[in-house]
């Protein structure tokens, strides 16, 4: 390589990162990455504390990286250049075909047992029937999707100990699209499975799938493991509805006081948070009454995001259906199913939220 060629090659790559420079200083910064679904750093205050310490160079550092020009682009294009070179691990996601799976790291098995142990308690503050219902992720239902030799960890032990079959029914289902491609969360037809195991369990007659109307809610639903993995290029997925809402009265409590709700909020539907469009996403404490049943029972699910496309459904079969999320309800679960005449208490989690959630020691009080 001559010298004049070397400096050249010098000459280009600092013309290029000088140009990547002047453009990040052009650009407005944006607050909130919408393929990544979540918010991007700002720029950071200066001080010589915290130069000091090195917070500052770190918060500089999260800052350039967030802000780069075209960042979503080029993290498409890293995923891309990965799988080329055979890669199939991409932060923590599998890419099964057109399809992509979250792996399951091993858990801390002393948390698992301690949630185990509040489920446990909580059953023994109330006379009301405690179910746990645990419902295994993508990795363990379709483990013949992933690629040879990759790592997940086996659900198979924590899932006997769930009162409620939702791996039997899932498995036995494992052919069909009971999962969504891009996300992590079961799809409308996975959680009317969920829906039906639920009935069953508690011994009541579940509603036939002829008895709802299927509508595609969304065609163009790319989820957060499309975010994660940086792989953009599969074909979303479709979105379902399958429950009509009329006859529905729902109340949502997130700000501390009652307030007038609906089923789906489809002002999601218009955001990259689509699965959101059901209950209108996270939320403290959701209440479903069904004018049409007046002696249908009342359930309370003490539940994680997969309860979202699963209530709609039991709207359909129970008087009144409670949905309580510890991670923002911080009262005593025992104590308001007492005071709202509740007839079944149903823990219902993912395996990924279970095996790491903090928040159970709350169904103690």
């Amino acid at each position: 390589m001559t010298k004049a060629y070397s400096r050249f090659l010098t000459a280009f790559f600092c013309l290029f990162l000088g140009g990547l420079l002047v453009w990040h200083i052009l650009l407005p910064d944006r607050e909130k990455s919408e393929t990544e679904n979540r918010t991007l750093a700002q720029a950071p205050e200066f001080s010589w504390t915290a130069l000091v310490d090195g917070s500052y160079t770190k918060k500089v550092e999260d800052y350039f990286a967030d802000q780069f020009p075209l960042r979503d682009s080029w993290t498409g294009l890293k995923a891309r250049t990965e799988q080329l070179i055979g890669k199939s691990e991409f932060n923590g996601v599998y890419l099964c075909g057109d399809t992509l799976i979250s792996k399951v790291e091993r858990p801390d098995q002393t948390l698992v047992d301690k949630n185990l142990s509040y489920v446990d308690r909580l059953s023994g503050k109330t006379d009301i029937p405690v179910y746990l219902g645990l419902i295994p992720s993508a990795a363990e239902v379709w483990k013949n999707k992933l690629p040879a030799g990759a790592e997940s960890w086996d659900q198979t032990e924590l899932l006997a100990q769930s009162d409620l079959d939702f791996s039997g029914v899932l498995t036995t289902h494992a052919a069909e699209p009971i999962f969504y491609r891009t996300d992590h969360h079961w799809t409308t037809l996975g959680a009317y499975y969920g829906y039906q195991t639920i009935m069953e369990d508690l011994g009541r007659e579940p509603l036939k799938e002829t008895d709802f109307t299927l509508k595609i809610a969304a065609p163009d639903f790319n989820g957060t493991l499309y975010s994660q993995s940086g792989i953009h290029w599969l074909e979303p997925d479709n979105m379902e509805f399958w429950v009509e809402d009329a006859g529905l009265d729902v109340t949502s409590w997130r700000n501390g006081t009652p307030e007038p709700d609906s089923l789906y909020d489809r002002s999601y539907l218009e955001k990259k948070d689509k699965y959101s469009a059901f209950l209108g996403g996270n939320q403290p404490l959701c209440v479903i009454k069904n004018e049409h049943i007046a002696d249908g029972g009342k359930l309370l699910l003490i539940r994680d995001s997969y309860a979202d496309s699963l209530a709609p459904f039991l709207a359909r079969s129970f008087s009144e259906v409670h949905l309580l999320d510890p991670r923002y309800y911080r009262a005593s679960a025992a104590q308001y199913a007492e005071e709202n005449g509740i007839d079944a208490i149903c823990v219902l989690y993912s395996v990924q939220n279970f095996i790491s959630d903090r928040n159970l020691v709350l169904l103690t009080q």
